[in-house]
């Protein structure tokens, strides 16, 4: 069997296969690059709709209403933006949207779409060339002259020449007539693969993102067993060009024009204009720059962290909550020296207790999950444990923590790390939720570390 495919339509096929994958290394590489914004939008505006079109077309021409270049490119965008927003409200709706698996998606449904052009359409032994013998009759016609009918061979003169001709041509166009027809099954099954595919890829993306996006009822997938149903008590998902003052400070409740962690004795002084939100999230900068401190001293680095908690020590805290199921999806830095962390602090101030949902301590590939907790004599405990080793700065990662009235139970991408049940260590006061880049805790970053980046593509809070 030899195989003779649509040139045009096999390259075209491979390409839109490749498309999305392609865009999602330069989306996953090129990070705050216009080049990556580009890519992206090309690939999601044209490339899933042109692999639906081309891949329909056979039948859109049959149906005898043919498109002309500008409709067939309305038609492409369209398509485009309507699988692109199907599967942007299936990670919405699961409240785990995350743009690097919503394009993965995006890529997966396209590769599939265009998977019928990248089959070769059969030929048999003999059938005409490409574009068909015009000589060749259709197959109905070619089997209804086909059946044994009369040849003109026993009538006319000469009749055996040519009724072995004619046979000749019959047998040509029964042959290019069961070859269209086996191309045409064997691409109305391709269509039908790639449809099957498209609903698993949509019945995964609607089934919570690939395991990294945290779902939309805790219990369901990520949160264990915990009881009861939950409601989405608090998020950002980091819209717009600047930080939602209704949900978040720059600073610890002690903001004096700014703050540090003199306990840990970090290195920076936290300003606002260190936490910026673009491009969907929110990046967290640590800059190695002198800063003069409202306490007079002068810190060798700025950064930024945000609260839901006050704005100075007698203002009230934007947003608290006791027992709950929260989630970040977060980037750490690669640079050493960073003290990146997402975490609960009481609204009391008094510490302990406190939970550490994920912080990275002298270390990129292991995070730690902490309780502190009061001690049987009145002293400070704490007890921790650490997973990994993996390259977090890598990529975004959702690390959450569910806490309830008898455990505290720790997940790293959908899946539990670790957990506590010990009734002493559970905490029962309101607690606000921080994000931080502190500097310089255990240890001070290298002399060839000038800057480093957190960013967050979202925050949430479910409670029952």
């Amino acid at each position: 069997m030899n195989s003779n495919p649509s040139t045009t339509d096999f390259r075209l096929g491979w390409a839109l296969a490749a498309s999305g994958w392609v865009a999602l290394a330069v989306f996953a590489l090129a990070d705050a690059n216009p080049v990556r914004v580009a890519v992206a939008t090309v690939f999601l505006l044209c490339c899933p709709g042109l692999a639906a079109v081309r891949s329909a077309r056979p039948r859109l021409a049959a149906s005898g209403a043919p498109m002309g270049r500008l409709e067939s490119w309305v038609m492409v965008v369209a398509l485009s933006l309507a699988i692109d927003t199907v599967i942007t409200v299936a990670f919405f709706l699961t409240g785990g949207f995350i743009s690097g698996w919503a394009l993965a998606a995006v890529a997966g449904a396209t590769t599939l779409l265009a998977l019928p052009l990248c089959l070769p359409r059969g030929r048999g032994p003999d059938a005409p060339p490409p574009g068909g013998d015009p000589r060749a009759p259709e197959p109905d016609e070619a089997g209804e002259n086909g059946d044994g009918g009369e040849s003109d061979g026993g009538t006319n003169d000469g009749g055996a020449e040519n009724g072995g001709e004619e046979n000749d041509d019959r047998a040509d166009g029964r042959r290019a007539g069961t070859a269209r027809r086996a191309d045409r099954r064997r691409r109305r099954g391709a269509s039908g693969a790639a449809l099957a595919g498209l609903l698993l890829v949509a019945g995964c993306t609607a089934g919570g993102g690939g395991g990294a996006a945290s779902p939309s009822a805790p219990g369901s997938a990520g949160a264990g067993n915990a009881p009861g149903s939950w409601h989405l008590a608090f998020q950002d998902v980091f819209d717009g060009d600047r930080l939602n003052r209704s949900n978040w400070t720059t600073c610890y409740d002690w903001n004096q024009d700014g703050c540090t962690n003199a306990g840990n004795h970090e290195l920076e002084w936290y300003r606002p204009q260190q936490a910026t939100v673009d491009d969907g999230r929110l990046t967290l900068t640590a800059n190695r720059s002198a800063t003069k401190g409202s306490d007079g001293k002068t810190y060798p680095w700025t950064s930024g962290m945000v609260s839901t908690g006050r704005d100075s020590w007698n203002a009230q805290p934007r947003h608290t909550f006791t027992y709950g199921y929260f989630a970040a999806a977060v980037r750490i830095p690669p640079e050493e020296g960073m003290f990146p962390a997402f975490w609960l602090l009481p609204e009391s101030r008094t510490t302990p207790p406190e939970v550490d949902i994920a912080e990275f301590i002298s270390t990129t590939q292991y995070v730690q999950m902490t309780v502190h907790f009061t001690g049987p004599n009145g002293e400070d405990k704490d007890q921790w444990e650490r997973y990994g080793p993996q390259d977090f700065p890598a990529d975004y990662h959702v690390f959450a923590l569910d806490w309830e009235s008898d455990s505290l139970t720790w997940y790293v991408d959908g899946v539990q790390r670790y957990r506590v049940t010990e009734p002493e260590k559970i905490p029962h006061v309101p607690m606000e939720v921080l994000l931080d880049l502190a500097v310089g805790y255990p240890s001070a970053p290298p002399q060839n570390v000038d800057s480093a980046r957190m960013t967050v593509d979202w925050v949430r809070v479910w409670q029952h």
